[in-house]
């Protein structure tokens, strides 16, 4: 498809939405600001049914690391399901899932020294986090977890305990325990090392906080706003973990998969984790698969102690085999990711300057954006973006930070455009005199 922009049809909200308002519950979030109804898409590009083309820079928040239907994956699937390949399994052997695991095994933890088993524990990353929790807390015999400020981890209750932000707590409708969340890396400035605080409160027996059975860490935080770990302050996490008996767990649901550069987000800071949890971009295709990678020793279950029916996605093995073997094989992907990354960077800051301090670049690799100090100010910007065609979301606390999670494969110039087209648009969102009403 060719590289230019189409603006969205301006027509009114199809009357085929409709049919979500009456009959979808209310949970639904991306939806009402983006109100058309999506038919097909393909590489960057989403279209609806009335003819509107949308560059997506959200990549189903990190699910589509690889752009939409891309060609090798798609291929892969049909060949697949033409040769009325096993759709699913439990946890029975089957070729597609020998498959993934010698390609896993071959292409990404060899390369990269890593000896894991893999635990296929559901569709969706939560799942990989409950079983990441409950197999720490078996292995240590210890309940408690440490978890960290502004957090995000899943929406079952497990994981949901170690999530930071309130309004996804408050929708539990019980205690959620054995859980403290202490100050990521920046927390309160520069100056301030939370991984010496986290470690003389551990190091007190009178601090009041209980020896925890894991640890558990994003290196970057994507729902919390694009808070960077440093490779310093993620290795002195890994050997308070250790040298306090406790296994460090780092969650690379959304910062994984090649989104900050390596496959790992954790490979800069030379430190290997005793679990690690991947989904979102593991299929490769946004099919669900979600995969808690775990050091030999832990793996203690007994056999059936912890499952779940979809276990066995084997569409979902064919194309994250097919995606593994495609992008990376070797460097070239990654040393691609590395350049569109340093892009994206230097435009976001440029676009940021004029503003001084009311505008910085948070984020790293092809997870970055633009705090632009309010959520009201972010979400200007947003539904600017989407009236000119533009798919985009926000993060943070409060919504502030203006997030840009572009497909990997994106071209050097798609990404221009859209950070153009996000450029005018944060022009636009500042102004005294913005009106929403005009978009």
């Amino acid at each position: 498809m060719g590289t230019t922009i189409m603006m969205p049809t301006p027509t009114a909200t199809p009357p085929d939405v409709t049919t979500f308002e009456r009959l979808e519950s209310q949970v639904r979030s991306y939806s009402r600001a983006m109100p058309r109804l999506f038919n097909r898409a393909e590489g960057v590009w989403m279209e609806d049914a009335q003819g509107g083309r949308y560059l997506d820079l959200l990549s189903g928040c990190s699910s589509l690391n690889y752009g939409h239907n891309h060609p090798v994956l798609k291929q892969a699937l049909l060949d697949y399901i033409a040769a009325d390949g096993i759709a699913h399994s439990l946890d029975l052997h089957t070729a597609a899932k020998q498959a993934f695991l010698i390609e896993l095994e071959r292409t990404i933890l060899v390369p990269r020294g890593l000896s894991y088993r893999a635990m296929f524990t559901g569709p969706t990353g939560t799942n990989a986090v409950e079983a990441a929790l409950k197999l720490a807390r078996k292995v240590t015999g210890r309940q408690h977890v440490i978890a960290f400020t502004n957090g995000f981890h899943g929406m079952t209750l497990g994981s949901l305990a170690c999530t930071g932000n309130a309004g996804k707590r408050d929708g539990a409708g019980v205690p959620l325990n054995h859980v403290s969340h202490e100050p990521f890396d920046g927390y309160y400035g520069p100056g301030i090392d939370t991984a010496d605080l986290l470690d003389q409160r551990l190091s007190d027996p009178s601090s009041g906080l209980d020896q925890p059975a894991a640890i558990l860490v994003e290196a970057v935080q994507g729902e919390g706003g694009l808070n960077v770990a440093s490779a310093d302050w993620l290795r002195k996490i890994a050997d308070i973990a250790k040298r306090h008996g406790a296994l460090l767990i780092l969650d690379d649901i959304q910062a994984g998969c090649g989104r900050t550069g390596g496959f790992f987000s954790f490979e800069e800071a030379g430190i290997i984790p005793d679990i690690v949890t991947l989904a979102k971009s593991l299929s490769g295709m946004g099919l669900p698969f979600a995969l808690a990678l775990l050091r030999p020793e832990l793996d203690q279950w007994l056999p059936g102690e912890h499952n779940g029916t979809f276990r066995g996605n084997c569409h979902a093995f064919v194309t994250a085999t097919a995606a593994l073997r495609h992008f990376w094989r070797d460097g070239t992907f990654e040393q691609t990711v590395h350049q569109r990354a340093d892009l994206l960077g230097r435009r976001l800051h440029a676009i940021a300057a004029p503003y001084g301090d009311q505008m910085r670049v948070k984020g790293r690799g092809m997870m970055q954006g633009i705090d632009v100090g309010s959520g009201e100010i972010a979400t200007r910007i947003t539904a600017a973006a989407f009236a000119r065609g533009v798919i985009i979301e926000t993060s943070g606390a409060h919504n502030e930070v203006v997030k840009v999670l572009a497909p990997l494969t994106i071209t050097e110039a798609e990404l221009s455009q859209g950070l153009h087209i996000l450029e005018q648009c944060v022009a636009l969102a500042v102004t005294p005199h913005y009106s929403a009403a005009a978009e």
